[in-house]
């Protein structure tokens, strides 16, 4: 589409989930609901539109064996695009990524830095791994690079124990996030585990990611502290086949990754019952595939959240919650266009019409 070509996008235009207009227009690469004078090259498509969807948890340029390269991350990115997703809170990488902010055709990124864990207590060339006394230090050094974010490893697997096991000390984690905030950055945790929750809600943590381990007397703490969670249960799913691969090195470990999967659904339903702000993410990257968004939104339905606040997850809450615009007025157009209303069947978002990013049709 050319720059002085506009788009007409007509059918039901959810602006929120109640908010459903007519119509809207994409002129010079930006929303409008007045009708351009004079336009000349309008180009119309009709069904049901959506803000661009957001996959909060992702990581573009990371690979099962640690960072890949930049054609990799493109191809990487290009696959979450055709998917709908248009925002990506990237929950800590390895790679440089910012050539993708020049790409008018790529989702936009929000970084988290580089994830931060504690020494041989996560995957091998996929974090900085240190010990306590530096962490302070490293959560300022990703806070400054990242983009408002920094992913920290809650737990991981305490060889010794056999079991998860939280990786930092509470007085660690306390200055850790007090500076991270200072800096303007919010603070995530990789948590599968329970042991490690209470000590990071309380001392002033932002989001969890995959809260597996939230349990029915954590869940007030989570919701007086307005503590959100990303539950990736497309990744959880993989939890039976990572438990078969260590029962005989580490039993207690694989009986619990089990556990947790086995509740997984009553514990996200429980969350969003108490109020805990819940949003979409797959956990792209490294091992798991791009692109799953709708798959992800599903297993929310699945787990018991009602499919407009599913939906929600992905477009106008998770988008506010980021920070970023959805289809107001003059906002970049970065909308999807599907054939029938997802908010009656999310299963629609597996099959858009047609992807709009920063104005131009590229999906």
């Amino acid at each position: 589409m050319s720059d002085q070509a506009v788009l007409h996008v007509k059918g039901r235009v959810l602006a929120g989930p109640e908010d459903v207009r007519d119509e809207l227009w994409v002129v010079g690469g930006r929303v409008s609901y007045d009708r351009p004078a004079g336009a000349r090259d309008v180009r119309t498509v009709t069904g049901w539109a959506l803000p661009g969807l957001v996959d909060a948890h992702c990581h573009v340029g990371l690979g099962p064996h640690g960072p890949v390269d930049a054609a990799t991350a493109e191809k990487q990115a290009r696959t979450d695009r055709e998917a709908g997703t248009l925002l990506i809170r990237d929950a800590g990488s390895p790679s440089d990524t910012r050539w993708v902010d020049d790409r008018d055709d790529l989702p936009k990124i929000i970084r988290a830095g580089r994830h931060i864990a504690r020494t041989r207590r996560y995957i091998r060339n996929f974090a900085h791994e240190i010990e306590p006394a530096d962490l302070v230090a490293y959560v300022a050094q990703e806070a400054r690079r990242g983009d408002g974010w920094v992913k920290l490893v809650g737990d991981w697997i305490d060889r010794d124990l056999g079991d998860l096991a939280p990786s930092w000390p509470r007085d660690a984690v306390e200055a850790a996030i007090a500076e991270a905030h200072r800096l303007g950055a919010r603070v995530t945790a990789h948590c599968f585990a329970e042991d490690s929750l209470q000590d990071l809600v309380e001392a002033g943590i932002d989001c969890v990611e995959h809260a597996t381990g939230l349990t029915e007397d954590l869940i007030p703490l989570f919701a007086a502290r307005g503590v959100a969670i990303v539950p990736t249960l497309v990744n959880i799913a993989t939890f039976p086949r990572l438990a078969a691969g260590g029962d005989e090195k580490f039993p207690r470990w694989s009986a619990h990754m089990r556990r947790l999967h086995e509740r997984r659904y009553d514990t996200v339903r429980g969350a969003y019952d108490a109020g805990i702000p819940v949003y979409v993410g797959t956990d792209a990257g490294g091992s798991l595939a791009h692109g799953l968004v709708a798959d992800e939104v599903a297993e929310l339905v699945t787990a018991g959240i009602p499919p407009v606040d599913a939906l929600a997850a992905t477009s106008w809450a998770a988008r506010a919650w980021l920070g970023r615009p959805g289809l107001e007025e003059g906002a970049p157009a970065d909308l999807v266009v599907y054939e029938s209303d997802p908010r009656a069947d999310v299963r629609v978002l597996a099959s858009p019409r047609r992807v709009v990013l920063n104005g131009a049709a590229v999906a």
